[in-house]
């Protein structure tokens, strides 16, 4: 299975105020489409993220990595027909349509969704209503009604993605969300529960609930680690360095006592440090011949399950490689995905960059490559 998320955000929102749409506008030190495109990108079961924008919107937007955008439409359902299209042909079986202007979306309620979807072909959140309704006039009551299996619809809402495509693509008209255009195509829709923290940023009134559910206090007894690693291996005889659990070619490779990943062992350091267990070294000695020649990953995965038995969660990582060759830019991509297989993070929590050191020092003299990596441990 493969997940896309379409952001619909090619609204121009005036109910909001402020002088831009509300997705443009400052949120809890970023802005609204940041908070809600994070949410998506924390994700490991979304493989994609399509913004659909207004054409006014894109050409300023700078998309962030595995996020690409799109024109939208002039109505809610041509937006979204517009990003179907996009994603068309590359292979995704499953997409979850979500308005930009809900940046609080919980990660449980994303996965709810999900899971809905393997027994069915599409699924949406939703929150009972429990409070009376009233009709009214003129600011006065008129009469009752009954709220018996009434519900307040949210997003993401997910399908089968061919399934929503060939609705869309049979429906005319507008429609006030993508359940309409499915059940208009005659799909079944399974509801799952809503979340009152998922609300949709409407009155300007509702950016000050927002920012209090993104920024909520500290704990007074929340620990909060940092954990810093170093390494160096020096170049010799090779066709290709190890860097992150990829093979990169190159005319020589790194010398040590294991297959020298360099990116490896200071992600895994850091790790140890933030939990004042060391180095690699106290956990796989290398006077152990059975380490000798070791894959790198073996050690980061055990400095990821140490950190979960201790009771923390790696929030996010950053690694810097120094060197002047091989390029890393052109693999950088490729090491966030092996990083993320390796510790369960989501891309979105893994940096991988590279600098040179102005061909001074070792590094500058191609005599090896070192690694800088800090990493952020938060208790469970």
């Amino acid at each position: 299975m493969t997940c896309a998320a379409l952001i619909v955000a090619a609204g121009r929102g005036t109910r909001a105020g402020g002088d831009r749409p509300k997705q443009w506008q400052p949120l809890a030190g970023a802005r609204v489409i940041d908070w809600t495109l994070r949410a998506f990108q924390d994700l490991a079961e979304v493989d994609h993220i399509k913004v659909v924008l207004h054409p006014a919107d894109i050409e300023g937007f700078s998309p962030p990595r595995n996020v690409s955008a799109t024109v939208g439409g002039a109505t809610r359902a041509a937006s979204v027909r517009a990003g179907l299209e996009a994603l068309a042909g590359h292979g995704f079986t499953r997409v979850l349509i979500h308005d930009v202007a809900r940046p609080c979306v919980p990660a449980a309620l994303i996965r709810r969704v999900l899971r809905a979807l393997d027994t069915a072909q599409a699924a949406a959140p939703a929150l009972a209503v429990t409070d009376a309704l009233w009709t009214g006039e003129n600011a006065c009551v008129t009469g009752t009604r009954d709220r018996a299996g009434l519900y307040r619809a949210q997003t993401p809402q997910g399908f089968d993605f061919a399934a929503i495509l060939a609705a869309h693509r049979s429906h005319s008209g507008d429609a006030p969300d993508d359940v309409a255009v499915a059940r208009a195509a005659g799909l079944d829709v399974v509801i799952v529960p809503g979340d009152e923290d998922n609300l949709k940023i409407t009155h300007p009134p509702d950016f000050a609930r927002a920012e209090a559910l993104l920024t909520p206090p500290l704990r007074g007894n929340m620990d909060i680690r940092i954990g810093n690693g170093y390494d160096v291996h020096r170049f010799g005889p090779g066709d290709h360095v190890m860097l992150c659990g990829v093979a990169v070619p190159h005319d020589r490779g790194l010398q040590g006592h294991s297959d020298a990943d360099v990116g490896l062992h200071a992600l895994s350091d850091a790790i140890y440090g933030a939990l004042a267990e060391g180095d690699i070294g106290r956990h796989f000695p290398p006077s152990d011949p059975q380490w000798k020649g070791a894959e790198s990953h073996i050690f980061l995965r055990h400095a990821v399950a140490l950190a979960s038995k201790k009771g923390f969660a790696i929030s996010n990582m950053d690694l810097t490689l120094v060197c002047e060759r091989p390029k890393i830019g052109p693999v950088a991509g490729a090491m966030q995905d092996a990083l993320a297989q390796m510790t369960g993070l989501a891309l979105g929590r893994i940096s991988v960059k590279a600098t040179t050191s102005e061909r001074l020092g070792f590094t500058g003299r191609e005599e090896g490559i070192a690694a800088l990596a800090t990493v952020l441990l938060v208790q469970q």
